[in-house]
């Protein structure tokens, strides 16, 4: 299932119907938790896209509630809520430095779409990692021995290289081998998010508004 979560709408819909800037953590704790609800309603494997085009204003608790909570409840954790991958769309330069400091501070990482539609990876990522995402960006898709051969490292240290990266939702797991995660472009299945079937999973999306 890929649904598109356009965070201004739930801000209005959640807080104020004026509002379009995220600010205090008050306003940061209702909006996630509207989009926690989105996505408890969609399926157990999920991408969503959450947009922030329409975001004026983010400061450093409104990123702390919405950015680092939900990465720490569907992520960084033991046992998630649910398989969901994330990709944060049209942030700004104001954005992207209130959520740097969160991710660097919760040890977390996440994946934005540019303009252009080329992924970027930030917040707290080790070069050895960075370097096995930019590998599987490249690749398009692999299996671990694949990735061991495209590397030069042993099989053993691509298993485990690849799996942390699953495990942070950095990349996306499949039977077919693993994957970037990405934002939907045209004529192709955002992030090759599969179902178990290897059909695509959700088409069109969601957009909440």
């Amino acid at each position: 299932m890929i649904s598109h979560i356009d965070v201004s709408s739930v801000l209005k819909r959640s807080v104020c119907d004026l509002y379009s800037n995220l600010v205090t953590r008050p306003t940061g704790a209702a909006v996630r938790i509207g989009i926690e609800h989105h996505l408890d309603e969609i399926g157990d494997k999920s991408l969503a896209v959450l947009d922030f085009s329409h975001v004026g204003l983010l400061d450093f608790s409104c990123a702390d509630e919405i950015v680092a909570k939900l990465l720490m409840q569907y992520v960084s954790v033991d046992i998630p809520r649910r398989e969901v991958y994330f990709v944060f769309y049209g942030m700004s330069e104001s954005h992207m430095d209130a959520i740097e400091s969160v991710l660097e501070r919760h040890n977390l990482a996440l994946i934005t779409q540019l303009a252009d539609g080329a992924p970027k990876l930030m917040g707290d990522i080790d070069g050895e990692q960075r370097r096995a995402w930019e590998k599987i960006c490249e690749m398009g898709s692999a299996l671990p021995a694949d990735f061991a051969i495209a590397t030069g490292v042993p099989k053993e240290t691509a298993e485990r290289i690849l799996e942390t990266l699953w495990r942070r939702r950095l990349i996306i797991r499949q039977e077919s081998g693993y994957s970037p995660v990405r934002g939907a472009t045209a004529g192709r299945n955002p992030g090759g998010l599969l179902a178990d079937d290897g059909s695509a999973s959700g088409g069109s999306g969601v957009e909440v508004s």
